[in-house]
C-alpha cells in the first residue's frame, strides 16, 4: 500500500501532473482529427516522461559514475578537493556559510582520506555569484572543524567552473612542489574534471565520492513513476555529456 501511494503521488505533483496535462492535450487534438500534431506531441511527452523516471536516471547515471573506479589502495602527495557550490549567510556550528550537498559529500571523503595518508588538501573554488558563498573558504572552515591541522590546508578560491578549478589548482601544485595529486569530486563530475586536468598537464588519481546510484540494479515499479529528482538527474547527465564536449573542443 505505501508502495502504491508513493507511486500516485508521483502523478500528482510536478511534473506527474504537467505530463498529464500534455496527454489530455494529445487526446484533445486527436478527437479533433489534429492527428499529426497529436502523434508529434504524444512523443515529445513519452521522452519527457522516460526523462522523469528513475528508471533512466539509474541507467544512464550509473554509467556516468562508474567512468572511474575508487582505488583500493590510494597513494599520493595531496588531495585536491574540488567545490560545487556554498551559502555565505547560513549558521553553522562554527560560524557562518555552509556548503551544498555535493561538496558536503566531497569534503567528508576528502576528511577521511587526509587523515588516513596525513597529506595536505587543496581545496579548490571561488564565489561564483553575488549571493553564493566562497567555496574554499567555507570548506577550510569546516575541516578544521573535523580536525584537519591549518597548515595541512591549502585554499584556491579564484575559481569559478571545473577548468579554473583545474587552471589555478595546476599552479599552487607547481608553486608547492606537488606532483601526485589525488582528485575528489562527484562521481559523476569526476570524467570532465580528469580531463580538464589533463588540459593543463596534470595526471590525478581519481577518487570519486558523493555517488548519486548503486552500482546494482534493481526493478520496482515505482521506478516508473515521474519525479523531479529523475529529471534532476538526467539534466545532469546532459549537462555533464555537453560540457565534456565542449571542453574538449575548445578546452572551455
Amino acid at each position: 500500500m505505501v508502495y502504491l501511494l508513493k507511486f500516485g503521488a508521483g502523478w500528482l505533483l510536478p511534473p506527474g501532473t504537467f505530463i498529464l496535462l500534455l496527454l489530455f492535450l494529445v487526446w484533445r487534438l486527436w478527437k479533433k482529427n489534429e492527428r499529426r500534431i497529436a502523434a508529434a506531441l504524444a512523443g515529445v511527452t513519452f521522452v519527457l516522461y522516460l526523462f522523469c523516471t528513475s528508471l533512466l536516471a539509474e541507467a544512464l547515471m550509473s554509467r556516468l559514475e562508474n567512468a572511474y573506479p575508487v582505488p583500493d589502495n590510494p597513494q599520493g602527495d595531496v588531495i585536491i578537493m574540488l567545490g560545487g557550490g556554498a551559502l555565505p549567510d547560513t549558521h553553522d556550528v562554527d560560524g557562518a556559510g555552509t556548503l551544498c550537498a555535493s561538496p558536503a559529500n566531497r569534503l567528508l571523503t576528502a576528511a577521511r582520506l587526509q587523515r588516513k595518508l596525513n597529506i595536505p588538501v587543496l581545496l579548490s573554488g571561488g564565489k561564483v555569484y553575488d549571493d553564493s558563498g566562497e567555496e574554499a573558504k567555507i570548506a577550510a572552515r569546516v575541516l578544521e572543524g573535523l580536525g584537519v591541522p591549518p597548515e595541512m590546508i591549502l585554499v584556491e578560491t579564484r575559481s569559478i567552473n571545473t577548468n579554473q578549478n583545474a587552471r589555478f589548482s595546476a599552479e599552487i601544485l607547481s608553486e608547492q612542489g606537488l606532483t601526485r595529486p589525488i582528485l575528489v569530486t562527484s562521481a559523476f563530475h569526476m570524467k570532465r574534471s580528469v580531463l580538464n586536468f589533463t588540459e593543463y598537464g596534470v595526471k590525478v588519481l581519481p577518487y570519486p565520492a558523493d555517488y548519486l546510484t548503486n552500482p546494482e540494479h534493481t526493478f520496482h515499479y515505482n521506478k516508473l513513476k515521474p519525479s523531479a529528482d529523475a529529471l534532476r538527474d538526467n539534466v545532469t547527465v546532459l549537462q555533464e555529456a555537453l560540457r565534456t564536449v565542449v571542453t574538449q573542443i575548445s578546452g572551455l
